[in-house]
């Protein structure tokens, strides 16, 4: 059970409650916090006529109509029906899972002026596995992502669409099952859960997880390619990289030394002086990589423990403050830079693959002993060519995008939402460039028998070949990349 509270929420305990399945409770602080900002600005509205943004007025352009106050309950519940305008793809399930508790985890600091109930029921919805049904396309990055939150907040009111155990349900069925009523949405809680770089938050979060499970990928198999394509280890030794010490290229070739320790193949005499880029550089693409997981991840450490609806409140202080904290301007750039260094990753990885199947040091072309007849590994080397390409084509930035809104009152917008799902498809994309030059190094190690590599990446190979046979003649080969993809999930080094 992990505990909501004001305190921060790290990256290792987003991945850890992700990965157990954890429950989450809000900590008796969170809970006073969320009550009292909630009381506070009843108590507001009742004792001053003053006119606040999305509390008593319009939204968007039409922030200068003012409501009455038997209207605001319905002011809210048609700004999530008017807003759940979503399209295109379904947000996948991890993801809509991290957007329940990062919205969670952003209502509790007790800025918004939301009911508990309503972030209680949130916590229903997280704990349950009912995971309302959100469509990737809809959101401008600013004034919050509006269009996937509105779809996340309508079965709090009985509206919309859930999953539960994969089957899709209306979610006033589900309310009915548990016995829950739907949530009466009070003023300003429709504006506080649609407000909010939740969605953006989420897709990072997600990225940022498996891109360092990809950093550590790409070095394994960079050890095995270096083993396989007979390198020579001076390019890692530390000397070199303490005099340009940038934290990615020390970490990068500390990682390569410690892979290929033990190596009989490392230790053998080399006749080439030099090898190409993609092996003898590996420490500095790699590196930059790391340093710019590491940066990302500090954005996102600081954005996920932030408020990000508008407008804000202030008990403490008295004040009800509108501002731009919805503005994932800062979530925006540091997804294209991540895509970016991923995208790296897998550039250089296929560029190892092309080595490796180049007939080249005493390996046969394409990885087969009766070429000709046996293609061997020519197609995996176009697949992974074909989307390396592609990931270029994503690494386009978003952020550098501004469409207008609003009637020019939402006049520059972040386009996180689209970096964010670029993101999240050159992710995919990285991981299947890495599986195949995996695959092909796996199956060049066979030609450098009977010598062997370290223990450590015998042990990996060893295991690999339970999942996947070497290939002496030829085969369909998808099913082997695809098995390879979900072995390497299993891999931890």
């Amino acid at each position: 059970m992990h505990h909501i509270s004001p305190d921060p929420l790290t990256l290792d305990q987003v991945g850890h409650i992700l990965a157990s399945k954890s429950k989450i409770a809000l900590s008796p602080e969170a809970a006073e916090r969320i009550e009292g900002c909630r009381r506070y600005l009843d108590e507001k509205l009742v004792a001053s006529g003053e006119t606040f943004y999305g509390i008593n007025t319009g939204f968007g352009s039409l922030c200068n109509v003012r409501i009455e106050p038997d209207e605001l309950e319905q002011l809210q519940l048609n700004l999530v029906m008017s807003h759940a305008c979503g399209m295109g793809d379904e947000v996948p399930a991890d993801v809509v899972r991290l957007m329940l508790l990062l919205k969670i985890q952003g209502l509790s600091q007790g800025y918004s002026g939301v009911q508990l109930a309503t972030v209680q029921r949130l916590v229903d919805f997280f704990n349950h596995d009912i995971l309302p049904v959100i469509y990737q396309q809809g959101s401008l990055g600013a004034s919050g992502d509006l269009a996937p939150l509105a779809h996340l907040s309508l079965p709090l009111i009985g509206m919309g669409e859930v999953q539960v155990n994969g089957e899709r349900l209306p979610a006033s069925e589900v309310l009915e099952k548990y016995g829950w009523q739907p949530i009466r949405l009070q003023s300003k809680e429709g504006l506080a859960l649609l407000n909010g770089t939740q969605f953006c938050q989420a897709y990072g979060i997600w990225c940022l997880l498996e891109a360092r499970r990809l950093y550590d990928l790409a070095n394994l198999c960079a050890a095995i390619s270096i083993d396989a394509f007979d390198c020579r280890m001076a390019p890692f030794n530390e000397l070199l990289h303490k005099i340009r010490p940038h934290e990615g290229q020390l970490k990068t070739a500390e990682s390569i030394r410690n892979l290929l320790r033990t190596s009989e193949l490392a230790a053998c005499e080399k006749t080439a002086v030099q090898d190409p880029y993609a092996f003898r550089c590996v420490p500095q693409v790699h590196g930059a990589s790391y340093d710019t997981i590491a940066y990302v991840e500090r954005i996102f450490s600081t954005e996920i423990n932030s408020v990000t609806d508008n407008p804000t409140l202030f008990p403490d202080e008295n004040n009800i403050l509108s501002g731009g904290n919805f503005h994932a301007q800062p979530l925006a750039l540091a997804l294209d830079f991540l895509a970016i260094a991923l995208a790296e990753l897998g550039s250089i990885s296929e560029r190892r693959t092309f080595q490796l199947i180049s007939g080249q040091r005493n390996l046969p072309h394409f990885l087969t002993k009766n070429g000709g007849v046996n293609s061997g590994f020519m197609i995996p080397q176009y697949t992974a060519a074909s989307i390396v390409s592609q990931t270029k084509q994503l690494c386009t930035p978003a952020s550098v995008d501004s469409i207008v809104s609003s009637n020019g009152q939402e006049d520059h917008v972040s386009m996180g939402s689209n970096a964010a799902t670029k993101c999240y498809r050159v992710v995919q994309n990285v991981e299947r460039v890495l599986a195949i030059e995996f695959f092909t190094a796996a199956q060049a190690m066979e030609f450098r028998r009977p010598l062997h590599s370290s223990e450590v990446l015998e042990h990996v190979l060893l295991d690999y070949r339970e999942n996947v046979p070497v290939v002496d003649e030829d085969r369909i080969l998808s099913g082997d990349m695809a098995a390879t993809v979900d072995f390497l999930k299993t891999v931890h080094i």
